[in-house]
């Protein structure tokens, strides 16, 4: 992609950003705020790679409720797998996901090449904080239900965001994925080591998390970790990221220790035994596209957070290892995150 439209295309969104950063920044946040409910939206695109394949796209708005606003029957129904129960909250969701091979001006796309897919899917799912030992913990539960194929719409989001920017629109698409309900149940959890102070009034944390998810689009086993710098809020699991990868959290606290602003850098590491991928092996009935997948896959990424009273940006950049056989190279993405409290 031309440098000259993607430095165009930049510049907007730090102008938009800075205006809400603005608006948001002139009003004083209380001492003491209530807890509020989170709107989040999440963009993740491999644009400032310039790549335009394999997980070339995916976006998320959710919404996580204020504490404890959930239904009994919910926690009772997750109750074995919270664990304790502590700070509970309930997030619901609406995402799509795009992948795409590396010629995308082929209308036959090269076979031993990822496939083309999308995939629109709906989330429900329960968040448990708690602290055990001096040390905090969260769990989360999610149900992902959705469609893999044309009905998934990655075909229009993709042309509709090519024409937009002035790219070339992909000419494969009639080979994608067919038609399959999606379902994905993934439960994670994340610890969070008692930070420590580093230089003056800045601290260091770390933050190991395991998950598992189940279902048609993934099933794998993960394990990771984050390490944190700055000025991390009480109560913050790092922003959030689309499946698959290193966990984070929609749910954020406004900023503390007394301060309207706080900020801190990050990196993380997931490592993932993956024993299906939907994106790599196809349909799971009936004949369709697929390719040889690797059984470990492993992502690294860094980015920086900033919290201004009710307000959360976060921007990360990750690198995932070659999922295939003949794959040209690892994956590379870049991702912004708007959080608001209200």
């Amino acid at each position: 992609m031309a440098q000259p439209l993607y430095a165009f295309v930049m510049h907007r969104r730090f102008l938009f950003i800075a205006s809400i950063i603005w608006s948001l920044a002139i009003h004083p946040v209380s001492a003491e705020p209530l807890d509020r409910p989170v709107w989040t939206f999440t963009l993740e695109n491999d644009l400032p790679a310039d790549t335009d394949r394999y997980y070339t796209n995916g976006f998320r708005i959710g919404r996580t409720s204020a504490l404890n606003d959930v239904p009994t029957v919910m926690i009772d129904a997750a109750s074995s797998v919270l664990g304790p129960i502590g700070d509970v909250r309930w997030r619901a969701g609406l995402g799509q996901s795009l992948y795409t091979p590396t010629e995308i001006d082929r209308e036959t796309p090269n076979p031993t090449d990822q496939p083309y897919a999308a995939w629109l899917y709906g989330t429900v799912g329960l968040i448990n904080d708690v602290t055990l030992d001096g040390h905090s913990r969260q769990t989360s539960v999610l149900l992902s239900l959705g469609v893999v194929g044309p009905a998934a719409l990655g075909e229009q989001t993709q042309d509709f965001v090519h024409d937009l920017i002035g790219s070339q629109d992909p000419q494969g698409w009639d080979s994608q994925l067919d038609n399959e309900p999606a379902l994905l149940l993934t439960v994670e959890r994340r610890w969070v080591v008692p930070s420590r102070e580093i230089i003056s009034g800045l601290r260091a944390d770390l933050a190991p998390h395991a998950g598992l998810a189940l279902g048609n689009v993934f099933t794998h086993a993960a394990a990771g970790m984050t390490l944190r710098f700055g000025e991390p809020p009480n109560g913050d699991y790092g922003p959030p990221r689309i499946q698959p990868h290193t966990p984070g959290s929609e749910y954020f606290a406004p900023a503390t220790d007394g301060a309207s602003f706080n900020w801190y850098v990050f990196t993380g590491i997931e490592g993932r035994a993956v024993a299906r991928n939907i994106f790599l092996d196809g349909n799971t009935f009936g004949d369709s596209a697929s390719v040889e997948k690797n059984p470990f896959v492993m992502d690294a990424s860094a980015g920086a957070v900033v919290v201004i009273g009710n307000l959360r940006l976060a921007y990360i950049h990750a690198l995932r290892t070659q999922e295939f056989e003949g794959q040209a190279g690892p994956s590379v993405f870049s991702g912004l995150s708007v959080g608001w409290r209200f």
